[in-house]
């Protein structure tokens, strides 16, 4: 079955870095479009990143373009999101997600199939 697993979150200042992976399998990784998703209480998930596990074209929200940086090893089927220059507005529950029949990369959670469990990020200022 399809498992969505990630790691990485914590606590740091603002201004620091954290990277995020996510270990997918169940699915044929390369096909897929693999996304990273945030919520924070009483708010929508939002997509802030977003990334073709085959080619490696990339999409980004325009609050974390230029900060954060979403790659992928094809060979560990896993995705990575690289945080940078964090602010307390980036505190958020962090979720790996993964369309499995990519057609156009989204930010839109509801195009997403599967999901991970969740990490949470926390900036304090």
């Amino acid at each position: 079955q399809v498992q969505l697993v990630e790691s990485g979150g914590g606590s740091v200042r603002a201004g620091g870095s954290l990277t995020l992976s996510c270990a997918a399998s169940g699915f044929t990784f390369t096909h897929s479009c693999m996304g990273w998703v945030r919520q924070t209480p009483g708010k929508e998930r939002e997509g802030v990143a977003a990334i073709y596990a085959g080619g490696g074209g990339t999409f980004y929200r325009d609050s974390v373009e230029g900060r954060f940086i979403i790659s992928r090893d094809t060979a560990k089927t896993t995705v990575y999101l690289q945080m940078n220059n964090l602010n307390p507005d980036d505190t958020a529950i962090y979720y790996c997600a993964a369309a499995t029949d990519c057609g156009v990369l989204s930010l839109f959670a509801s195009d997403y199939t599967y999901w991970g469990q969740g990490t949470q990020v926390t900036v304090s200022s």
